[in-house]
């Protein structure tokens, strides 16, 4: 017997114009997503989301009545299974992206990036085990960390982390997928998830995105130093 396919992966527009909303539908379902509502305004994206529990959200910064800040930092603040919310941005990058990854977005996407990366990017968010656009996300996670933290972290925050678990942390932190970081330390891609999987868990963190932000407000990483070879 043959299993069913997989249910496909619903996801929630958040756009305050129509045209966009309607763009990004078009695209979403052709890709073979399913589109599990659209909202106008971060306090519909809320609602839709407690609602509707899409896996992913896609997020406009910009919008009247609720921001995307606030509404991504009640949506993430919603659960264990709350959505994870992908940021939709310019390159004209302000502070309200920087806050959204502070209050739980999973990532960012490029307005104008091409379709199949905003497939990717949904994909990716979904399963919590990659950065977005890594060469792109480097600058935008060393830029945000670089910032002065109203309260940074205490490095004692990363006692718990066994130093294989410190070394993936920082390969993470420096944008590596999870097959780059295998190949720099000679291990599986399993192996590898399985370590992400320890540190957020030891961490508290509900993804690698955060970690990265946590690598760098600890001192763990100095943002825009080389790569460092793993001890």
């Amino acid at each position: 017997m043959t299993s069913a396919p997989p249910a496909p992966l619903r996801v929630l527009v958040a756009d305050d114009q129509e045209l966009v909303r309607a763009g990004f539908c078009v695209i979403l379902e052709a890709a073979g997503f399913a589109v599990a509502g659209e909202a106008a305004d971060g306090a519909a994206a809320v609602a839709l989301a407690a609602s509707e529990r899409p896996d992913v959200v896609l997020m406009d910064v910009r919008m009247p009545v609720m921001d995307g800040l606030e509404a991504t930092r009640r949506i993430a603040a919603s659960g264990a299974d709350a959505p994870k919310v992908v940021i939709l941005t310019t390159f004209d990058l302000d502070d309200y992206v920087y806050e959204a990854l502070r209050a739980g977005a999973s990532g960012f996407l490029l307005k104008d990036a091409p379709r199949a990366d905003l497939a990717t990017a949904i994909r990716v968010a979904a399963a919590g085990d990659a950065l977005l656009a890594p060469s792109v996300t480097r600058r935008l996670i060393e830029a945000f960390a670089a910032r002065p933290a109203a309260v940074a972290p205490s490095p004692s925050r990363l006692a718990s982390l066994t130093p294989r678990e410190r070394d993936i942390l920082t390969l993470v932190a420096r944008g590596r997928s999870n097959a780059e970081i295998a190949s720099d330390l000679v291990v599986s891609e399993a192996t590898v998830k399985t370590h992400v999987g320890h540190l957020l868990a030891k961490l508290g963190l509900r993804d690698r995105v955060q970690a990265v932000i946590l690598a760098y407000e600890t001192g763990a990483i100095t943002p825009g130093r080389p790569d460092l070879t793993p001890g």
